[in-house]
């Protein structure tokens, strides 16, 4: 087992990690979010379930990067860890960042390729990505909530490297029923086709659109469409 010392993560500073078997999770400063999604919010919602998700990698992230030579990934949102093990399967070398540490646990603890994912407890509200780092950034149903002057989205924005590309996947609002979100306004959240308009000359976009969702939708829920932006950096 690696020791447990200071390690420098991919966003530059010296961080306690949790090591987990041959897999490091190293924990980022979170601030509190008063809009009630924050690490405890889904700490606790991890806790709840021995495992809350498929285990499958999302299909819109199979379906429009198969294909794409590999390259540097920034997995948003990365959960337990399906979409990372996938793009590192497939020659990424991958970032997998999360705000819940219940799901990196699992996410480490599970993976079959240390080596090609590192594992991040970070909080894009209090540290930006690096910029310029990625050759893909991807946010599978990531809700990142708005914040004054887009701070949180720029930094996303600017982690893509020149060339590189965005994937930016949410559920179509009009499946959603007020019970889906329970004391959660889905406006204060950013859509695809919202962070498209504002995207300026340096990128050019590919894809601004809702389809069928390739998979069914999670139990309990009434996602039948996703909406889907994918956008390349030119410079």
């Amino acid at each position: 087992m690696p020791p447990l010392c200071p390690v420098i993560c991919a966003f530059g500073k010296v961080l306690c990690p949790i090591v987990i078997g041959k897999s490091t999770v190293v924990a980022r400063p979170h601030h509190k979010e008063k809009y009630g999604m924050d690490a405890d919010f889904w700490d606790a919602r991890y806790r709840s379930h021995d495992q809350l998700f498929s285990g499958a990698p999302n299909g819109v992230l199979v379906t429009e990067i198969t294909g794409m030579p590999p390259g540097q990934a920034l997995d948003v949102g990365c959960g337990e860890g399906a979409d990372a093990l996938w793009l590192a399967r497939h020659g990424w070398q991958v970032t997998a960042i999360d705000i819940a540490s219940t799901a990196l646990q699992r996410a480490a603890a599970a993976t079959e390729l240390p080596d090609r994912i590192a594992w991040l407890r970070a909080d894009l509200a209090v540290t930006p990505p690096p910029p310029g780092a990625f050759d893909l950034v991807s946010a599978q149903y990531f809700p990142l909530h708005r914040r004054p002057h887009h701070i949180a989205l720029r930094g996303l924005l600017d982690a893509v490297a020149p060339g590189g590309t965005l994937l930016f996947v949410g559920h179509d609002l009009a499946d959603l029923t007020p019970d889906d979100t329970p004391g959660v306004n889905p406006a204060d959240y950013y859509r695809p086709t919202d962070i498209a308009e504002l995207l300026d000359s340096t990128w050019t976009i590919q894809i601004n659109e809702a389809r069928p969702r390739i998979a069914p939708a999670p139990i309990g829920t009434h996602h039948t469409r996703d909406t889907i932006l994918r956008a390349q950096r030119l410079r």
